[in-house]
This record gives C-alpha cells, sequence and structure tokens, in this order.
C-alpha cells in the first residue's frame, strides 16, 4: 500500500506535537509539507533531521499556509491537518472547505491521538480564548501545590520560534537561562513570572522527552497551557480558565469549546470588571457545555508601580501581543489602568508604527489605539522600540506580564501594570486541589 500523504497546518507548536507523538514514527504516512501561520517569519524553515526521525533523514519543509491549495494539488495531499488554536468555527470550516475544494480530506486530531501519559499526576490549565488569564491561574495553582508540600513542574506550551534544533528541550531555573536560549519577548512574558515564584520551568518542541525529564525532579507536573489550545498531557485534573468580556465565545472558538466541555474545573475570571449580563450568559454556557465542572468565580485585580504618574498624563498602553492579535481583545490590564488612575488621553501609536508593528495593524484592524508588545525575534523587538520611542507621550503604562524595560530602551517615563488571580467566595482552588490531587494519590 502507498503511504498516505499528509500537510499539517499549524504555527510552530500544536503542529509539531501532532507530528512527534503520531506521525514521526509511523510508516502508514508520509508528511510531505508543513504549513505556518499567526507567528512571523516561521514560513520557509525546515522541521530538522534531528526531530523528525529517521523517515525523514533530510527533514520536513515549512511553508506559507497560502501556499495550501497548490501544495494539495501539486503533491497529490490525502490528507491535511489543521493543527493550531484560537480560531473561530467559521474559521474552522472555510479551511476545510479550501482543502476538500483542492481534494483532500480535513481532519482534526483528538486527545487520545495526541495526549501523552505522565508517570506523576498532571494538574493542567488551559482556557476558552487567549487573554482569559491562564497565566496567573497557572501561577495560584503553582503556590498552592508548593504549600501542600508537592514538588512541582511547570510545563509550558511550546513557543519554538528559534533554531528548533537548538530548542528540543529547554530548562528555565532563573533569568540567565533567558538569556541563554534567546528567548523572545513571547517566551520571557511566559517564563519570568514562574520564574520569579522560584518555579522550575520545561519548554521546547519534543514534549515526551521534556516530559522525562521533568517526572525526574517533580511529583506533580503543571501544564500552562497556550492560547486555547488542549493539552498535551492527559490531566488527572484539568481547569478552564473563561472570560466574560467576551461571553459568547466559549461555545464558538476552536479548540476552546472542547477545553470547556472536558473541564473538571472552570474558572470565571474578571468578575470585577464585568458587566453582570454577560456574567450570567458565561454561567449558562458553562452550564450547558460543563454541567458537571466545579465552577470558581475570581477577579485580576491590578497593581501599578507609582500611578500618580499616570494621573492628567498622555499616556501610551501597550499591552500583551497574542492577547491583542489572535485573543481579539480590545483592552487589556494597561487601559483599565490607565482609567482607574485618571490618563488625560491614550495616545493613538498607529501613526509611529514602522515594520512588522506596522504590519500587525494591517492584519489585525481591531487593535485600534493600542501597542501589542510583539516580539517574536531580535528584528521585531527593536521595531517595538523604535516604534514607542517614537510615540509623542508623557508615560507608558507596561500591561504586559514583564517589564519591558529589561529587554527594550525606553526613552520616556513608564509604568508596569501586574495583576493576580484572586478567587472570590467559595469554591476555591485550594479546596479543589486538596479534595482532587490528594484522592488520585
Amino acid at each position: 500500500m502507498s503511504k498516505i500523504k499528509i500537510i499539517i497546518m499549524g504555527a510552530a507548536g500544536r503542529d509539531f506535537h501532532n507530528f512527534n507523538v503520531y506521525f514521526r514514527n509511523n510508516s502508514n504516512y508520509e508528511v510531505v509539507a508543513f504549513t505556518a501561520t499567526q507567528i512571523p517569519d516561521i514560513a520557509g524553515r525546515k522541521y530538522p533531521a534531528e526531530l523528525s526521525g529517521p523517515l525523514y533523514p533530510e527533514g520536513i519543509p515549512i511553508y506559507s499556509e497560502e501556499e495550501l491549495p497548490d501544495l494539495i494539488r501539486g503533491k497529490q495531499i490525502d490528507q491535511v491537518i489543521l493543527a493550531y488554536s484560537d480560531l473561530p468555527h467559521q474559521y474552522v470550516m472555510d479551511k476545510a472547505s479550501i482543502v476538500l475544494a483542492n481534494g483532500a480530506d480535513f481532519r482534526l486530531m483528538g486527545p487520545k491521538n495526541t495526549m501523552l501519559k505522565s508517570k506523576v499526576p498532571v494538574v493542567s490549565i488551559c482556557a476558552v480564548r487567549t487573554g482569559c488569564g491562564k497565566s496567573q491561574t497557572t501561577r495560584k495553582v503553582s503556590e498552592i501545590l508548593k504549600e501542600m508540600g508537592y514538588k512541582i513542574a511547570v510545563i509550558r506550551h511550546p513557543m519554538p520560534y528559534g533554531d528548533l534544533r537548538e530548542q528540543i528541550w529547554q530548562r528555565y531555573e532563573n533569568y540567565a537561562d533567558l538569556d541563554r536560549y534567546n528567548c523572545t519577548i513571547e517566551e520571557r512574558e511566559e517564563y519570568e513570572p514562574h520564574l520569579d515564584r522560584g518555579n522550575i520551568l520545561y519548554a521546547g518542541v519534543d514534549y515526551q522527552e521534556i516530559l522525562t525529564r521533568a517526572e525526574k525532579e517533580a511529583d506533580i507536573i503543571l501544564w500552562d497551557g497556550g492560547n486555547n489550545d488542549l493539552p498535551f498531557y492527559q490531566p488527572d485534573l484539568h481547569i478552564v480558565v473563561t472570560d466574560p468580556h467576551r461571553a459568547g465565545h466559549e461555545m464558538t472558538y476552536y479548540p476552546g469549546e472542547a477545553n470547556l466541555r472536558m473541564a473538571d474545573v472552570v474558572v470565571v475570571n474578571k468578575i470585577d470588571t464585568a458587566y453582570p449580563d454577560k456574567v450570567n450568559l458565561l454561567r449558562e454556557n458553562i452550564h450547558k457545555l460543563a454541567p458537571n465542572a466545579i465552577v470558581v468565580d475570581a477577579a485580576s485585580p491590578l497593581t501599578v508601580d507609582n500611578p500618580e504618574l499616570i494621573r492628567d498624563k498622555k499616556v501610551l498602553v501597550v499591552e500583551d501581543g497574542p492577547t491583542l492579535t489572535h485573543g481579539e481583545m480590545k483592552y487589556g490590564a494597561g487601559v483599565v489602568a490607565a482609567q482607574k488612575f485618571g490618563a488625560k488621553e491614550i495616545i493613538d501609536p498607529r501613526p509611529y508604527a514602522i515594520g512588522s508593528i506596522k504590519d500587525t495593524y494591517k492584519k489585525y484592524p481591531g487593535i485600534g489605539t493600542l501597542l501589542p508588545a510583539m516580539g517574536y525575534g531580535k528584528k521585531q523587538i527593536q521595531e517595538l522600540e523604535d516604534t514607542i520611542n517614537a510615540v509623542d507621550c508623557d508615560i507608558v503604562i507596561i500591561g504586559t506580564p514583564i517589564d519591558l524595560s529589561r529587554i527594550i530602551k525606553i526613552n520616556k517615563k513608564s509604568v508596569r501594570v501586574k495583576y493576580d488571580l484572586q478567587e472570590i467566595g467559595r469554591p476555591n482552588l485550594d479546596e479543589v486541589l486538596i479534595q482532587k490531587i490528594k484522592n488520585r494519590g
């Protein structure tokens, strides 16, 4: 029998994982190519031989997703697998229609074929959309587990945007490791808060290799999810974070709806800043999709260093990049801080944007007058710095999870916005973790 010819559509994360765990050593299939989107400058690379295994001694090419129709026809592809996340359901079916119209089957892969089993318990934190509050929830859960006496290892959803051969597995213990691995802004935003709390963190490309190493030094694996993707590991406790600011999205985005349907615990975050009718709608939808899940109410209160610097000033607000782009949030912690502490005006950065930052506004016009902290490589980080420094404002409000001033040189005063998860009432995560983890040994 001839091999089934495959293309995997991705964004340098889930696509590589699905290949590693299902296709890498599967002689029934030939993975002809990956296609790439969402992330700048990842097309044109190769998935290297060091990762692709003996069936692919020369590696596997990565093309732009725009080339998909020509690739299907030209290479006589049998199946196309969609393997990236935070997509409207309509978008998924539009991609399916393109694939079908060009003659191939369209496929989504589920937990049975893609989740790895750990020797130690796994607590996963995922979400229904990017920007719901996974990071602060993961930090909260890590603190609770350590107070319970467990040694944890955090494993973060992949962000391998550099040389894949050097990112097979990565272990982070301090800030020096961030520099050693040439981390992007996006990586630092996720990793630094864990390092600040003394958490050991793993990431990379090969998540079986990562798991094997993490199991050796942890009682519990804490899966820190990316976007609204499903866990890479079979969870013993699956916590899913939701956002009433985007109530309804939990039923209309892939694979966030699947996450919610799988949830053991649902966190209703940002209750303190959401409209009551949106919170009620979200609760109704949670009850429909996950009627047996435990619901934990929470807020993400913010603190600002030197808030008096904001009052009556013209401010530039810099927010988390992915939250504004494919997360489609219209505002974040930076805007809330600007309003709360009396900013005179939020300055529109778009006239000052250059290079890939300018291109980001073209691709995501809904961002509006905020500046997404895009930094997927050295060139883009420099373009972000140049854009910030060109804006005519009094002060920069940094609403990202890290201190950008450590990465770029800002030529004006800046303040940082910080936020952590604050549970409201009961049940709370302490009670849930004590009950679930101890009962499961």
